[in-house]
């Protein structure tokens, strides 16, 4: 991969960096979408069953249906450009890493400092005393209840309807604004208000790079699109950096 000269300048010297990553991300580890599976699953779009309404409606088809997922999760591994970015935070005087995914594989990777947007299936939490849950997630026990109040255990995502956790998206946006490169990977950008951070970074000067299998609609907005895997673009972005802080380059 052939970096411009403007983006090995602007990746060396940068003191700030904001990565946002996407499904695309996860995918490179094999997590589905979920949209289409086969048998029961394939019946249910996910927005029939990723609402608040659909919960309270039915929470143990709710539940099962996110009992499978953490199943398919869990038999995955995080991926290179995980690992890249696990590499990344130590390379920067000032490093955030949002992302859009809820599979906690950027945790699992060795990253210390995630903003989750859109939460983590790995945890819960009551939906009547706002608790976080601790219990076990078992077939025998779906839905869960919460052991302080017996109100219903849900997991701790954002579903359809729902805003964001104002606090992470701040933290984020705060990241957008300040950073002198923000890079969108595995993402198409286009799901608010995450989809605003690039935005938001360009509109501050920053220098912002989309690294994704095809282009979207961000790529005639931001200065450079590399077309391609993360799992490959992100480790030669890792290894640049690394040669340039020992005068390899």
């Amino acid at each position: 991969m052939i970096l411009s000269e403007r983006f090995q300048q602007v990746l060396v010297e940068a003191k700030s960096v904001c990565v946002l990553t996407g499904a695309g991300v996860s995918a490179e580890s094999g997590v589905p979408t979920f949209r289409g599976n086969e048998g029961l699953w394939s019946k249910f779009k996910p927005e029939e069953l990723a609402n608040f309404d659909a919960f309270i409606k039915n929470p143990k088809l709710v539940w099962e249906w996110y009992a499978y997922r953490r199943r398919v999760i869990g038999e995955v591994q995080p991926n290179p450009a995980h690992a890249a970015l696990v590499d990344m935070e130590s390379l920067f005087q000032d490093f955030t890493l949002v992302t859009q995914n809820v599979d906690n594989l950027h945790t699992r990777a060795g990253s210390k400092h995630v903003i989750e947007l859109h939460g983590n299936i790995e945890r819960s939490y009551c939906i009547n005393c706002r608790r976080p849950s601790n219990e076990q997630i078992t077939e025998e026990n779906i839905p869960p209840r919460c052991s302080q109040c017996g109100g219903l255990i849900r997991p701790d995502v954002v579903w359809f309807g729902e805003l964001l956790p104002q606090d992470q998206f701040m933290r984020a946006e705060a990241a957008a604004e300040r950073c002198d490169l923000f890079l969108c990977v595995g993402t198409s950008a286009v799901v608010y208000p995450a989809a605003s951070l690039p935005l938001t970074a360009l509109e501050h000067g920053a220098y912002v790079v989309e690294i994704n299998a095809e282009y979207t609609d961000l790529s005639s907005r931001v200065q450079e699109t590399l077309l391609g895997k993360a799992g490959i673009i992100l480790p030669q972005l890792v290894h640049h950096l690394k040669m340039a802080h020992t005068g390899g380059l």
